[in-house]
């Protein structure tokens, strides 16, 4: 397999497309405060809202590879349908067996971004409650697809994510939605089922890509859209008036 062939976007284009379209939207309502809005709930510094999606999105085409499985023999430069999506097979030659890669838009970013969140918010027990209801249910509705690896329904995970959230956390739900639609979904669709990797003939098993990193993204933008408006606001700076604080 040549190095190249583990950077490579993993939806076809008219879904990487949509993904893109989805992105431009963000920028948009970004700029009339709306998503910077979103991203102060969540405790995230308004200048690095689309920095992330934007690192996240480009981020999706790197895989970086930790592990191999035994030889099979594996497919190769074709697309694969589920579940309504179409998903990239990347072209490889005189490679009969499975890498296993960690996507670093899908599954690196997401799992430092839930980190920083966790412990800013100290949401330690809410999240791992939250993170344990996401994985549970999207480990039952995940799905093996052979050539890809593990698929899940993309607006599962910031769908039950935002659910999960205002359940547990009202005031700390948009950060909570985010861990646990993220981390759940990385544990319950990929981490949870690498038994089931051998004998897809995947060439790349790339947890947080391919069949999840739509729904890990999606999350991103949608899940802190879905959490009520209550909380972690970043308070608007008092005007000033020119005066200064008389001593007393």
């Amino acid at each position: 397999m040549q190095p190249s062939s583990f950077h490579y976007f993993p939806l076809s284009w008219p879904f990487l497309l949509a993904l893109f379209v989805l992105l431009l939207i963000a920028i948009a309502v970004i700029e009339l405060r709306i998503l910077k809005y979103a991203y102060e709930r969540m405790g995230i510094p308004p200048r690095y809202a689309l920095l992330i999606l934007l690192l996240s999105l480009f981020g999706s085409q790197v895989n970086i590879p930790v592990a191999e499985l035994q030889p099979e023999e594996v497919m190769s430069d074709r697309i694969v349908e589920s579940r309504g999506m179409r998903y990239i097979v990347p072209a490889v030659k005189q490679w009969p067996r499975t890498i296993i890669a960690v996507n670093v838009g899908g599954a690196l970013i997401p799992v430092l971004l839930s980190a920083y969140l966790l412990i800013k918010n100290d949401l330690y027990i809410c999240g791992l409650i939250g993170v344990t209801v996401v994985a549970v249910i999207v480990h039952f509705l995940a799905e093996p697809v052979r050539g890809v690896g593990i698929t899940v329904p993309t607006l599962l995970p910031p769908v039950l994510a935002a659910m999960v959230g205002m359940i547990l956390a009202w005031r700390q739900a948009a950060p909570l939605a985010y861990i646990a639609g993220t981390l759940g979904t990385l544990i319950g669709a990929d981490l949870l089922n690498l038994d089931k990797i051998q004998g897809l003939g995947a060439p790349i098993a790339s947890i947080g890509g391919a069949g999840t990193f739509d729904g890990i993204f999606v999350t991103g933008i949608l899940a802190v859209l879905l959490a009520p408006a209550t909380g972690n606001r970043v308070p608007d700076k008092p005007p000033h008036d020119g005066r200064a604080e008389e001593n007393e």
